[in-house]
């Protein structure tokens, strides 16, 4: 790959990019930490009630919770240019809400020290992979293309299996390309977050309304993407752990 070099500032506009560029990480990762808590949350409110799990996961009702949240993602990101700040932020609320009580079953299958060993390896992979994006001097712009193809390619897979189930060895393969994908993903999405938030920097937006209204939903665009890379990898990794204990 071809080094990654963002066109550098001197003195104190480098200073005050670099600066900008922290606040800025640190809201999108803020975002991301808030979602993840309503996301749990509701995952072990419905997941630890056998009432709610039978209203929720039986009948048509569970189709319904299942592709809620892909609706929710999708209208978010088409939509985004057309909602304000405040109203992007709910809906991205919304959709880790609906994120939770779709994944809610977990509570039901896995015993609590798994989701647990699956969250503390799901987050040591995840800041590890986001350093890196965020230190390389490679661009990834080409790993993150592949891996956005392969994304493509898994979900039509796992389409396919809803109604034509594959074999387990098929399965585990698929599993192991969707923990790589979203990997990839992790750091490319940072490195990516980064370069954009400088070019707008050195492009002297801060000063206009539409640069800080860019820059607010930005922030929540990038949340968007390190969550569903975070939720993805951690279902993945939970599913290994389960299945080695069986």
């Amino acid at each position: 790959m071809a080094d990654f070099q963002p066109s550098v500032a001197r003195g104190g506009v480098r200073a005050e990019i670099d600066a900008g560029l922290r606040a800025h990480l640190s809201k999108v990762y803020g975002l991301m930490a808030t979602a993840m808590v309503v996301t749990f949350a509701i995952a072990f409110f419905v997941g630890t009630n056998a009432q709610l799990l039978a209203t929720f996961f039986t009948g048509p009702i569970r189709w319904v919770v299942m592709f809620a949240p892909l609706i929710a993602v999708m209208g978010l990101s088409f939509g985004i240019q057309r909602l304000s700040a405040g109203a992007a932020t709910a809906v991205f609320y919304g959709f880790s809400a609906l994120m939770g009580l779709s994944i809610a079953w977990i509570f039901a299958v896995f015993t609590g020290g798994d989701i647990a060993k699956a969250f503390l390896s799901t987050a040591i992979a995840f800041m590890a992979l986001s350093l890196y994006g965020y230190t390389t001097q490679k661009d990834l712009s080409g790993l993150g293309r592949f891996a956005i193809m392969g994304l493509i390619g898994v979900i039509v897979l796992f389409l396919i299996n809803l109604f034509f189930p594959f074999g387990s060895a098929f399965m585990f393969a698929l599993n192991v390309a969707v923990l790589l994908i979203f990997a990839a993903l992790t750091a490319y999405d940072t490195q990516r977050l980064k370069s954009e938030y400088v070019a707008y920097a050195e492009a002297g937006a801060h000063g206009h309304p539409e640069g800080r209204a860019w820059l607010e939903k930005a922030a929540i665009m990038g949340a968007t993407s390190l969550y569903l890379n975070f939720i993805n990898m951690f279902m993945v990794i939970l599913q290994f752990m389960g299945a080695g204990e069986e």
